[in-house]
Parts: structure tokens; sequence; C-alpha cells
């Protein structure tokens, strides 16, 4: 495993056994909704390398969903 400006390091993957995947949502001045949702995809550990309290250190693979709830008055008119 490659992380900008480092050299490559041993990794061995982590298995996911239990998932909450929960929304984060946002309202915002022009009375839109935000909502956000992060999908972790793949879990690495790196073999040999702790954070400063002892605990391992880990390389996460996701991705994010957006979902966008804007007023009327926002919307693209329609033809």
């Amino acid at each position: 495993m490659v992380q900008p400006g480092q050299p490559p390091k041993e990794v061995e993957p982590v298995s996911v056994q239990s998932t909450q995947e929960n929304w984060n949502e946002y309202l915002l001045s022009d009375g839109s909704v935000v909502k956000t949702k992060t999908v972790l995809t793949e879990v690495f550990r790196v073999i040999g390398e702790y954070d400063a309290e002892g605990n391992p250190i880990y390389v996460l693979r996701q991705g994010g969903i957006l979902v966008v709830d804007a007023p009327e008055g926002l919307r693209k008119p329609e033809k």
C-alpha cells in the first residue's frame, strides 16, 4: 500500500463484521437540505504501525453519497 509522500507499507485486509452507516443532514440558509453518507468499501491494517495511543493504523477506502433536496424556487424549471 502506498500513501502520497510515503514509502510503500505492508498491509493486511481486515473484513467488516458489522456496519451502521448513518446520514449526516444539513439545513442550508437557502432552504435546501443536504444529506451525506460515507460508505466504507475496504479496510487495511498497516503491519507494525501504531498511533500515539498504541492503536493499530488503518487505511480506509471509502466513497461518498450526496443527496440534495432543494426548495421548488431553486430547482431548474421544467420545460
